[in-house]
């Protein structure tokens, strides 16, 4: 949510590992084109039954196989999220989907989870300071970066970063009010 207004109006989303939408269903209400993908077909039919009317493109694809799936979408997102969600060998990627001035939105669990519960499985978990290293390293420019405990939804350790490729389109992040 404090990420969106970057996002250029009517821009388009690619909601990775999206689960059953949450996020898709709250980015395709503030305008957004949304591709929702997820490998999980449960989860796809609940966001299915929520899609009445929204800018949602729903797809299952193997997010985990031998192939990057999305490998022919090369640039055409302003703007990628993930959530809870993380599989390092496409991790480098993520960063080709986006278009010039396209805003990745990345969120999930880190080090030090395991005292809350799961995931606990380190291949799992964000090392100190992953997702900042990963940005620098495919040259994108971080605009906010954290690591640390959350109290709520439930008690876990979370690192997240907001970051553009090139140069934001037409938003300046001091305008940004988040």
């Amino acid at each position: 949510m404090r990420f969106c207004p970057l996002i250029p109006e009517g821009g388009r989303v690619l909601d990775l590992a999206a689960g059953s939408g949450r996020h898709s269903v709250y980015l395709a209400k503030l305008g957004f084109s949304v591709l929702a993908v997820d490998r999980d077909a449960a989860a796809l039919k609940t966001l299915a039954q929520l899609n009445s009317g929204l800018a949602i493109e729903i797809e299952q694809l193997d997010l985990e196989g031998p192939a990057w799936p999305l490998a022919d979408r090369s640039g055409l997102f302003d703007a990628v999220v993930v959530t809870n969600y993380l599989y390092r060998p496409y991790l480098p990627l993520l960063p080709d989907l986006l278009a010039e001035g396209g805003i990745l939105i990345y969120e999930t669990f880190a080090q030090g989870n395991a005292a809350f519960g799961k995931p606990s499985n380190p291949d799992f978990l964000l090392q100190r300071g992953e997702l900042l290293d990963f940005a620098a390293h495919h040259g994108l420019h971080v605009l906010a970066y954290s690591d640390l405990y959350q109290a709520e939804p439930k008690p876990a350790m979370v690192q997240s970063v907001c970051a553009v490729k090139g140069v934001l389109k037409g938003r300046h992040p001091l305008q940004f009010q988040g």
